[in-house]
């Protein structure tokens, strides 16, 4: 099939049936384009939507992304995870303001060496915003490809990843760019999708190797397996007699960079112990609560959360920037990560239940 003969089809089909009406895809422009690839990075469009609606409200626009303060994005961001994402948008933002005049770059080169936006991310953004020819190659694409010609190898490794990028090169048109980069991720998304998909309404699947072969759930080859190890930690609820929660800020790089969560202890430490010299805090007594669990992309974390009651505030030993006491019932607009959420709400129900 000829490379005019799949952009035909792909299109006939898109136009029937894509999708036409994305948030993103109104009042487009590089910036509301970019927001919106960085959040779909890992994420579906289901999910995508409201948090690109909320963000839109609170930012309409580069600049005032750029001049807004971290925990605002993050905020936003809080449920949407891989929190790098939010951490290097708002970076990049700022780097645009300081360095561009506030005008989004229109080079492929420069849009790649931004912050967080690799090389289908870049792609995909010029296509759209700026009508350029770019290639994509993000996961939908990968699995079309892969199964079309049937692509052998995990798409990870340098060399698969290279042959992908030449076949999705060899299709990318030079007209209708904007709506053919939008149709090759429909398809994936819509009907080649991860496991059952759509083949009879596919308008390849008389030509798709894998599925000529019965061989659909093959491909794209996935990672070698490897178990994911298990870490554990201890999160303290420290709540004063105000019922508030000490919260810290954590470490700009890493998981949960920048986000603020609950003080962990270290499993060898005295709980009474470790909050006197790390926080100057007495407490009066604690209890451990159910554990919960949370999985990140590359491991398991148990969280074993402890509710601490504190005695006296007394003289904090970290910085006053990187600790505050959290009102669970006034919440300040702070990122914070899905399962620390989950304590502090739970905290709260725990609270309105206690007597009075």
């Amino acid at each position: 099939m000829s490379a005019a003969e799949f952009r035909r089809r792909l299109l006939k089909w898109f136009d029937r049936y894509g999708r036409h009406d994305l948030p993103w895809q109104k009042n487009r422009n590089p910036y509301r384009v970019w927001v919106s690839e960085i959040m779909l990075q890992q994420t579906q469009v289901t999910t995508v939507i409201p948090y690109f609606q909320r963000f839109m409200h609170r930012f309409p626009n580069l600049k005032q992304l750029a001049s807004a303060p971290l925990d605002d994005v993050l905020h936003l961001w809080t449920g949407l995870g891989y929190y790098a994402r939010g951490r290097n948008l708002h970076k990049a933002a700022q780097i645009i303001q300081t360095d561009f005049g506030g005008r989004f770059p229109r080079d492929l080169e420069t849009v790649m060496s931004l912050p967080g936006i690799g090389r289908s991310t870049a792609g995909a953004i010029l296509a759209q915003a700026c009508e350029q020819s770019q290639a994509i190659l993000d996961g939908n694409v990968k699995r079309v490809l892969s199964r079309l010609h049937a692509v052998e190898g995990w798409p990870g490794l340098p060399a698969v990843e290279q042959q992908l990028w030449t076949l999705a090169e060899s299709y990318t048109p030079k007209t209708r760019i904007v709506d053919y980069t939008q149709a090759i991720m429909d398809l994936g998304a819509t009907l080649c999708k991860r496991s059952a998909p759509d083949c009879p309404a596919c308008p390849f699947a008389t030509i798709c190797a894998a599925c000529q072969e019965g061989r659909q759930a093959e491909f794209p080859h996935r990672k070698p397996h490897k178990a994911l190890p298990q870490k554990s930690t201890r999160m303290l609820l420290l709540a004063d007699d105000r019922q508030r929660l000490l919260l810290v800020q954590r470490p700009p790089a890493g998981i949960w960079g920048g986000l603020w969560s609950l003080p962990e202890c270290p499993p060898s430490q005295h709980i009474g112990d470790w909050c006197r010299q790390q926080f100057g805090l007495e407490i009066s007594h604690h209890k451990a609560l159910p554990c919960l669990q949370h999985t990140f992309s590359h491991f398991r974390l148990e969280i074993q959360p402890i509710y601490a009651q504190v005695r006296s505030s007394g003289q904090q030993a970290l910085e006053p920037a990187a600790t505050l006491w959290y009102n669970p019932q006034q919440p300040r607009r702070l990122g914070l990560p899905t399962p620390v959420k989950a304590l502090i709400e739970q905290s709260l129900i725990r609270q309105s239940r206690s007597p009075a």
